[in-house]
């Protein structure tokens, strides 16, 4: 509709939101594969499973959004400036075809806003705070999509009417850069969330906490000396602990923690799947100076000797 109505009326923002609608339409299509494709069980050659598969496909889908949608609004923009001005035909068209876009993308919108407010209230956070942390890329792809949908509506009709108003097709071209402007940033946001997702984001914050918490709780630990978390996929934690024992504890004693910790961790957190326990001295010069390199002066209250956890 948005294609037939930019041709019809000679509007490049019309023609902007057309491939904007399209680069949506692909985006989608890439987020359904991605929640298939992550969805399939582990196996020898990918023992941790398929979930990072997801933040694949959703990088794909902010590529598709910048190649498809913002460079063809660019294009459409300064072509559209710098050529001979274009004469404005039938512009009702445009103005009742945004006006259905508008309709149906209001619907799709307070969807993706149902299940975001829904989600951050789950998380006790707010929902930029959850858009930031998410895990999984679907909801904030689907959600500011249709964000950037309703205000490229508005763009593309704010330069259909100072068109028709002015007759200047200056209006038109701005509304298209803007257009593509707007797509240029929803793809930088869901490429870099997916960016660190992809290379091996660290758990939830809160999650962390909790589980460096159990851990030190545990009566036969003296100190939790190092805690590294990595998010295998949509709701899958990676948890690697290196924790100093009570030395009295035989070998027995220590494999029958190890296990009963991981099995805790399991029933407290759903979200972890995987749990490596490693027991260390936390003298070690080694391990100090690379955990220090790792996180500071934080890390010094974790590993002093003498200072529990």
């Amino acid at each position: 509709m948005k294609a037939a109505a930019g041709v019809i009326t000679g509007s490049g923002a019309l023609l902007s939101e057309a491939a904007h609608s399209f680069a949506d339409t692909i985006t989608e299509l890439l987020l359904l594969t991605a929640l298939r494709r992550s969805r399939r069980p582990a196996d020898r050659l990918h023992p941790f499973g398929y979930g990072k598969e997801r933040y694949f496909w959703s990088l794909l889908a902010a590529v598709s959004i910048f190649a498809s949608g913002a460079m063809f609004s660019f294009y459409e923009g300064v072509t559209t400036l710098t050529s001979e001005p274009k004469e404005q035909s039938r512009p009702l068209i445009g103005y009742l075809v945004l006006a259905a876009a508008f309709v149906l993308e209001t619907v799709s919108w307070l969807q993706a806003m149902r299940q975001v407010r829904h989600e951050s209230a789950e998380q006790n956070r707010s929902i930029v705070e959850y858009l930031r942390l998410v895990d999984d890329p679907a909801p904030k792809s689907v959600f500011l999509e249709d964000s950037a949908a309703l205000i490229g509506l508005v763009l593309a009709f704010a330069g259909l009417f100072l068109h028709h108003l002015t007759g200047s097709a200056v209006w038109d071209g701005t509304a298209s850069i803007l257009i593509g402007l707007l797509l240029a940033l929803v793809a930088y946001s869901l490429g870099l969330t997916n960016l660190r997702l992809l290379i091996g984001r660290q758990a939830d914050p809160v999650v962390v906490a909790g589980i460096r918490q159990l851990l030190a709780a545990a009566p036969e630990a003296e100190a939790v000396v190092d805690l590294q978390t990595m998010l295998l996929g949509t709701d899958q934690i990676l948890v690697c602990a290196r924790v100093d024992f009570d030395d009295a504890l035989g070998a027995a004693d220590l494999e029958r923690t190890c296990v009963r910790l991981a099995a805790e961790l399991h029933e407290e957190f759903p979200d972890v799947a995987e749990v490596f326990i490693e027991p260390v001295p936390r003298t070690d010069p080694d391990l100090r100076a690379a955990v220090l390199a790792r996180y500071g002066d934080l890390a010094s209250r974790y590993i002093h000797p003498g200072s529990g956890s």
